[in-house]
């Protein structure tokens, strides 16, 4: 069984975290490497998991401490999924703000890795400036 490492993102994680959501089709944030790589800096949730030495995956997020902890992106890279990564990932980030409820946006393709995991679903929205 591979042993997952969960730590705090480092600067040196930027490149291969950038590649990585490029590969899955993330574009959008893959383009916007200079804010993106602002957002990592500014985000109290900012972890990757580590298999065998290597990036296996990473969480992103925004908390105010007290309500509410938004993941703004989690990401395993398809190789390290069924490992527990995204497990791991979402726990860690949690049990940094215990009190808080834990809020994502999730895809037509990863409601149900979510709702295995005791999320319910709720409905929202999303608007960009350009839109």
């Amino acid at each position: 069984m591979t042993e997952l490492e969960i730590r705090s993102y480092k600067e040196s994680d930027f490149m291969e975290i950038r590649q990585l959501t490029a590969a899955e089709g993330w574009h959008n944030l893959a383009a916007r490497s200079e804010e993106w790589q602002a957002a990592w800096r500014s985000s109290q949730i900012a972890l990757v998991a580590l298999a065998e030495g290597e990036l296996a995956g990473y969480v992103r997020g925004l908390t105010d401490g007290v309500v509410t902890l938004y993941i703004c992106e989690l990401l395993v890279r398809p190789a390290c999924r069924g490992l527990g990564a995204g497990k791991a990932l979402l726990q860690r980030a949690h049990a940094l703000y215990p009190e808080t409820r834990m809020e994502m946006l999730a895809s037509s393709t990863s409601h149900t890795y979510y709702e295995a995991r005791g999320f319910r679903p709720f409905y929202g929205f999303r608007k960009t400036m350009n839109e």
